[in-house]
């Protein structure tokens, strides 16, 4: 069962990590706190406050601005959102948080408080994110014309189509080993593909009963798995008037290849530009032994910034 949750259920962003960096590089970022992030208290929904992180630009002048949806967990990326937002030389950048997670903290999936899976849900996290990007959308100078990027990396994706009307000025979405499926139906292909069909069966089965929404399966609140089990994902995004792009590893581990390729296949009938870049080698988190694959993904947004009407789907965006 241990091993159906850490495949099948990563495979939707359920617990899954954002891409990691590598042993070095995160022994690094260990060293000394975090410089160029700053903890940005922002307002949630029922009157809650989340922390989230905001920098300014690494190199003048300021062209976009990108907000980060991570995948789940109780982690937070301050240890290393230095290193692993460095390309975006030119955007002021805001990573969310979900509700009570520090950003500092490096708690492991599996070892998340009962406080956390009590409250972990994507409507909740949804409402969340929703009440924190008006508040800072409407703390920026009303003289604003700048574009806006929006990134889910994994779970962090599904929130997006829901995102996108909080921002006026959106430019696109950027989905980050994310496969742009329903995620129940992301996870049955994981589940085939790892010979976990009964146990995915079964825990369908159990969120459809009358079993209260604080019981705990495979590591999760029944009220998180219900509200995967009907949330919608693949129809928002295929019908969506923003431009869309999908960069996923070959060599991932937690979505089927199967499963990005349906999706893409689905998405060529979307009236706006859709591309996708599948990365060969690269794991859920976009790396390989010798290429970080998060780096090429803002490389591609910061050549888009200098001459935005080439669009993000350019030939030379490659």
């Amino acid at each position: 069962m241990l091993a159906f949750f850490l495949g099948a259920a990563l495979a939707l962003g359920g617990c899954a990590r954002p891409p990691a960096v590598s042993t070095l590089e995160g022994a690094q970022a260990a060293e000394g706190p975090v410089s160029a992030f700053q903890v940005r208290p922002l307002p949630a929904a029922q009157g809650a406050t989340l922390l989230a992180l905001e920098r300014a630009p690494r190199v003048p002048p300021l062209r976009y601005r990108v907000i980060v949806v991570p995948g789940s967990g109780c982690a937070g990326l301050g240890a290393w959102a230095d290193r692993y937002f460095a390309g975006l030389q030119h955007a002021q950048v805001l990573v969310l948080h979900k509700r009570g997670v520090q950003p500092s903290a490096r708690t492991a999936p599996g070892d998340c408080p009962a406080w956390f899976v009590q409250s972990d849900a994507l409507s909740a996290w949804q409402a969340d994110a929703q009440v924190a990007v008006q508040a800072w959308q409407a703390a920026l100078p009303g003289s604003d014309v700048l574009p806006t990027v929006l990134v889910g990396i994994s779970e962090g994706a599904e929130l997006l189509p829901g995102l996108a009307p909080e921002v006026p000025r959106l430019s696109g979405l950027v989905l980050l080993s994310a496969s742009g499926l329903d995620p129940r139906e992301a996870a049955a292909l994981q589940a085939r593909r790892l010979g976990a069909l009964a146990e995915w069966d079964a825990l369908g089965r159990l969120q459809a009963s009358p079993t209260p929404d604080s019981a705990v399966a495979q590591g999760r609140s029944l009220r998180y798995w219900r509200d995967l089990w009907h949330w919608r994902l693949a129809e928002p995004l295929r019908n969506g008037p923003w431009p869309l792009l999908q960069v996923w590893g070959e060599a991932d581990a937690l979505v089927p290849q199967e499963a990005y390729q349906a999706f893409a296949q689905r998405a060529q009938a979307r009236r706006a530009p859709y591309c996708h870049r599948s990365l060969p080698g690269a794991d859920h988190g976009l790396q390989t032994a010798t290429r970080d694959g998060v780096q090429q993904v803002w490389a591609w947004l910061e050549q888009w910034a200098r001459q935005p009407a080439l669009g993000w789907c350019a030939p030379s965006l490659r």
